[in-house]
């Protein structure tokens, strides 16, 4: 079915492309919040991503799944808003914008384990969402951030293990 969507995408089919982005939208803007940690440049970056893919959908790969390559676009463009946002210098007393959009909806027993996930620092919280959120392989995951595997699993050893220390744990194994 996907195949087919993404052919009529291929040929300029604009209704194609909208089931595509509605199929989508929700998760680029769930993952792009994880990874940016603002409403709005999550937005910027998932607009972004749809124009990319539109634009490029004929470098696909149908061989492959779709949802990788979708998630390497989607990285790279929240990599670049969250560049871009380092070089705005903010006014003196200027006030934070309070958050617009859409925010992840999660369970208030999940808010300790989501702050905790969201301090981490990228090279480690990324991983760790594609892995345990997303379920994507440790492969998969390698190929999409451009890592050798074994240096991927030892990214997700470390970030566990700041995920358990942030949210008071103890060492796996341990005796109380």
């Amino acid at each position: 079915m996907k195949q087919e969507i993404i052919s009529r995408v291929i040929q300029g089919d604009r209704d194609a492309f909208r089931s595509l982005y509605d199929e989508y939208f929700d998760y680029a803007m769930r993952t792009a919040m994880l990874v940016t940690k603002h409403g709005e440049r999550a937005k910027d970056a998932v607009q972004e991503t749809f124009l990319r893919v539109y634009r490029n959908i004929w470098q696909y790969d149908s061989s492959k799944p779709f949802k990788p390559w979708l998630y390497c676009i989607l990285l790279r463009e929240c990599y670049r808003v969250m560049e871009r946002e380092k070089k705005v210098v903010p006014l003196a007393g200027e006030l934070e914008l309070e958050r617009v959009g859409v925010e992840p909806k999660l369970p208030d027993t999940s808010l300790d384990v989501y702050d905790a996930l969201q301090s981490l620092p990228d090279m480690y919280r990324i991983p760790l969402i594609l892995k345990y959120l997303h379920d994507y392989s440790e492969k998969e995951i390698a190929e999409t951030l451009e890592l050798n595997v074994n240096t991927l699993k030892s990214r997700l050893l470390k970030g566990r293990e700041k995920m358990r220390d942030r949210l008071g744990g103890e060492p796996h194994g341990s005796k109380a």
